[in-house]
C-alpha cells in the first residue's frame, strides 16, 4: 500500500486552536472520542473486482480534529492505531461517508484479508471512532463460481479408505475427511503466496489427493475437518503463549501475529485452490470445518481465556481461511464444529456452551462483517454408551427449548428452531447451513452385551427426524467399522464388527443389522420396509407420531 501522509496544517480557526493549546486539544480529543461513533455498514469488493468500497454512519463531532475522516487498513493481527500516519481513504467528516479504494488483489498490499477501522486526526494521532470491519464479500473475487452440489440424500458415514467398495454399495452421499496443519507441511511441493515459497510433505498430499479424488469422483460430496495439531518444527502454528498440553488433541490456529497469519493464510490459500474441483487428480471439498467442536478446548487449545477472548481469537482465524476458501470457490461452505454441550460442562476458562459460542461468534461478526458461516453439530447419545436416545430425558440433560443443558436427537428441534431466530440467520435472511458431521450409536452396552437391534432402530429414528428437518443439510455417521480404541472404550459404532486381535488396526468382520438399515434408508421403495423392526423397539405406532414432518407419511399404512 502506497503511504499517504496526513496533512499538519490546518486552516482557520481549527489551526489556531490547535496551535495556542495543543496539550488541551489532544485531551479533549481522548474524553470525546470513543470507537462506537461511527459505524460500518457494509465492507465490499465493488464490482470491478479491483475496488472496495466502505460506506460509514458517523456521529463523530468535528470538534479537536482537522475535519475528515481516515480509513485506515490494519492486518487481522493489529489491534492499534498508534504510530500510524497512514491511511487508505479519507473523507469530509459528516453523518456519512463512502470510502472507495483499490484492493490490490495478488500483489504484497493484497487487502482482502484487511481489516479497517475508521478514524480521526486530532493533531498528533489517530483516535479510532469505529470497530474494526472486514470485506464480506470474497467470494466476489472467487475464479470457481460453479453452484454447491447437493447430493439427492442427506445420508453421510465415516468411511474405511480401503472399503471404498462397501460406501459406494451403501450409496453414501456425505463424507469428511480430516486434514492436519502438522502433517502436510514438509517438502516435495512448492507453494507460491505473496513472494515466499512454502513447503508441503509430498506423500501427505498424495495421500488426501487419492483419498479426496476418490470420493468426490463417485459423486460424494466431500467435507475436510481442518485440524492445528502440535508441530515443533512449525511453532509459527500455534498462537503464541499457548504451551504444549498433554490433555489438548488439536490447538487454536494462529493468526495473531504476522508470521503466523502469514503461514496460515498460505496454507488455507494452498488447501483452497488444489481442492477446487479443476483437477480430477486432487478432487473437490465442498464443505469446510475449521477445527473440531470448538466449545471444549481440548479440541482447540489455547490455554484458560474467556469466553469472549476466546471466540474473537478463533473467529480471527475462522475468517483467514472463510476468505481464503470463498475467494477461491464461491460457494463452499465454511463451518465451525460443537458438540451437544449447550447449555453443559461449563467453567468458562476451557470449556463453554455451545450456546454460547454460536451467540458469541455472531455477535462478534456482526459488528466486524458477517459471514456466510454454518454450524457443524454433533448430536450423540446421552450418554454415548447407550444407543436409545429417545429416553436421554431421564438424565435430566434434555430439555424442549432454549436452556436444554444438551441439545442431542432427541431434542435436535431444539436446535434448528434457535438457528432460525432472525438474530442468527445468514446476510440473505436464511436460517444458515446446519449439518451433522459426527455422530453415532453403539452397538455394545457398558455390560458388553450386544444391542446392535437398538442401534439399527436408533440410527433409522435418528435418520428420519434429519431427512425431516428442512434446515439440516447432511447426517454423517460415524463410522463404518468398529474403531477397536472405541471399542475398548464401550463405543461399538460401526456397520460392521471390527476384529480386536489387531491391536488398533480397523479390520472388518461382519456386517450389522444397521448396515442394511443405512443401505435401505433413503430409498423410497425399501425405507419403510426396513425400519418396520424399529417402532416395537422404540414404543411407536407409525414414525409419523414421533417425527416432526416425517417425510414418508404419505407411505405409512
Amino acid at each position: 500500500m502506497k503511504k499517504i501522509k496526513i496533512g499538519r496544517v490546518f486552516t482557520g480557526l481549527l489551526a489556531a486552536g490547535f496551535l495556542c493549546c495543543a496539550s488541551a486539544f489532544v485531551s479533549l480529543a481522548d474524553e470525546v472520542f470513543s470507537d462506537d461513533q461511527a459505524v460500518i455498514q457494509s465492507c465490499l469488493v465493488n464490482s470491478d473486482l479491483t475496488s472496495v468500497t466502505v460506506k460509514v454512519s458517523n456521529h463523530a463531532p468535528a470538534q479537536g480534529t482537522d475535519g475528515v475522516l481516515y480509513l485506515v487498513e490494519l492486518q487481522p493481527y493489529q489491534n492499534s492505531l498508534e504510530g500510524r500516519t497512514d491511511y487508505a481513504a479519507k473523507a469530509s467528516l459528516g453523518d456519512s461517508a463512502a470510502f472507495t479504494f483499490s484492493l490490490n488483489r495478488n500483489t504484497l498490499q493484497d487487502r482482502l484479508y484487511s481489516k479497517f477501522v475508521v478514524a480521526v486526526w486530532d493533531g498528533s494521532k489517530y483516535i479510532p471512532v469505529s470497530k474494526p470491519h472486514y470485506i464480506t464479500n470474497p467470494e466476489a473475487v472467487a475464479a470457481n463460481k460453479n453452484k454447491f452440489s447437493d447430493p439427492l440424500t442427506k445420508k453421510g458415514l465415516n468411511i474405511q479408505l480401503n472399503m471404498l467398495g462397501d460406501a459406494f454399495e451403501l450409496g453414501v452421499k456425505h463424507v469428511a475427511t480430516n486434514i492436519s496443519f502438522h502433517q502436510i507441511l514438509g517438502q516435495g511441493i512448492d507453494y507460491q503466496y505473496d513472494g515466499k515459497t512454502y513447503h508441503f510433505d509430498t506423500n501427505a498430499i498424495k495421500s488426501y489427493d487419492d483419498t479426496i479424488s476418490a470420493l468426490s469422483g463417485k459423486g460424494m460430496t466431500v467435507t475436510a475437518i481442518i485440524l492445528n495439531g502440535w508441530n515443533d518444527s512449525a511453532p509459527n502454528l500455534i498462537y503464541p503463549g499457548t504451551k504444549k498440553s498433554s490433555k489438548a488433541f488439536y490447538y487454536m490456529f494462529n493468526t495473531a501475529t504476522p508470521e503466523g497469519f502469514e503461514q496460515t493464510r498460505a496454507i488455507a490459500s494452498f488447501l483452497a485452490e488444489r481442492y477446487n474441483g479443476s483437477n480430477p487428480k486432487y478432487g473437490k471439498i465442498s464443505n469446510w470445518i475449521i477445527g473440531n467442536e470448538i466449545n471444549n478446548q481440548q479440541w482447540n487449545y489455547v490455554g484458560a481465556r474467556d469466553l469472549t477472548s476466546y471466540v474473537q481469537a478463533y473467529q480471527n482465524a475462522f475468517r483467514v481461511f472463510y476468505t481464503a476458501i470463498k475467494s477461491t470457490s464461491a460457494n463452499d461452505r465454511v463451518y465451525y464444529s460443537l458438540d451437544y454441550n449447550w447449555n453443559n460442562e461449563i467453567d468458562n476458562k476451557l470449556k463453554y456452551g455451545g450456546r454460547q459460542i454460536v451467540d458469541s461468534f455472531n455477535s462478534i461478526a456482526n459488528e466486524q462483517g458477517q459471514m456466510d458461516w454454518g454450524l457443524s453439530y454433533h448430536p450423540y447419545p446421552c450418554p454415548m454408551t447407550e444407543p436409545e436416545f429417545w429416553d436421554d430425558d431421564k438424565t435430566g440433560l434434555i430439555k424442549n427449548d432454549f436452556n436444554s443443558p444438551v441439545i442431542n436427537f432427541k431434542n435436535l428441534t431444539t436446535l434448528t428452531d434457535y438457528m432460525a431466530q432472525d438474530c442468527l440467520k445468514s446476510p440473505t435472511g436464511e436460517v444458515r447451513h446446519i449439518i451433522l458431521t459426527e455422530q453415532g450409536f453403539t452397538a455394545k452396552n457398558q455390560s458388553g452385551e450386544d444391542v446392535s437391534q437398538i442401534q439399527a432402530a436408533a440410527y433409522a429414528y435418528s435418520y428420519y427426524m434429519v431427512d425431516s428437518n428442512p434446515y439440516i443439510d447432511a447426517y454423517i455417521l460415524s463410522r463404518q467399522v468398529d474403531a477397536p480404541l472405541e471399542v475398548r472404550s464401550g463405543l461399538a459404532f460401526g456397520l460392521w464388527a471390527c476384529d480386536m486381535d489387531k491391536g488398533d488396526d480397523i479390520v472388518a468382520t461382519r456386517r450389522r443389522k444397521i448396515w442394511q438399515v443405512f443401505h435401505d434408508i433413503d430409498k423410497k421403495k425399501s425405507t419403510l420396509e426396513t425400519t418396520e423392526f424399529a417402532k416395537s423397539i422404540i414404543g411407536i405406532q407409525k414414525w409419523s407420531d414421533v417425527v416432526p414432518n416425517f417425510k414418508w407419511k404419505s407411505l405409512e399404512k
